[in-house]
């Protein structure tokens, strides 16, 4: 009997990642108040593993022998991190404090299943190029980043935003690390090309 894979996310972007590996998945939001967890940390790379265990756990309490896939992920500049800037007018501001410059994606995933939980942070380093106001402003009327950690959609129009990307996976910056992901699923028994 195949074992359920059920992602512990409402986000669009990962249902669309997972959904490349050809897995039969179910997706639930894993209703998780992620401004307390903020709160309560101040190191990026601890606030970004507790959201991501955070959110399987809380799916996990709801499903039996379930394999529960809980991701997160924040961008950090001088290590501050840029929450989803919510309107475009918030979008604007960030992007103009990040043009010219270098900032760091983290993106955590936390794996829930019979024999304990694992978990992975994948940090990918960007750099944006300059940027005219009206090129940040006609990019963020095009592509509407609202809901995007650092105002952008890397897999949309945003990549013409950058100079330079350095990443160990490419799909992390989208929000999942297929890769890792990839291996961690396999030595759980689900079937991957």
């Amino acid at each position: 009997m195949a074992q359920t894979v059920v992602l512990a996310s409402s986000s669009p972007y990962r249902r669309q990642l997972l959904e490349r590996l050809g897995l039969s998945f179910k997706a639930e939001p894993p209703g998780v108040d992620e401004d307390a967890i903020k709160k309560s940390l101040s190191e990026p790379s601890e606030i970004v593993r507790k959201l991501a265990r955070a959110k399987a756990e809380a799916v996990a309490g709801k499903t039996k022998d379930a394999i529960v896939i809980g991701c997160d992920q924040l961008a950090i500049v001088d290590g501050k991190l840029l929450d989803k800037p919510g309107t475009a007018a918030a979008a604007i501001e960030q992007l103009q404090g990040l043009q010219g410059r270098e900032h760091f994606l983290m993106t955590a995933v936390a794996i829930v299943h019979k024999k304990g939980v694992a978990e992975f942070v994948d940090t990918a380093n960007l750099v944006m190029r300059k940027l005219t106001k009206a090129e940040i402003e006609r990019y963020v009327a095009a592509d509407q980043p609202i809901d995007c950690a650092g105002s952008y959609k890397i897999e949309s129009r945003g990549i013409a935003l950058f100079e330079r990307i350095e990443a160990a996976d490419q799909s992390a910056i989208m929000g999942l690390p297929l890769l890792r992901l990839c291996q961690e699923l396999r030595e759980l028994g689900i079937p991957l090309p």
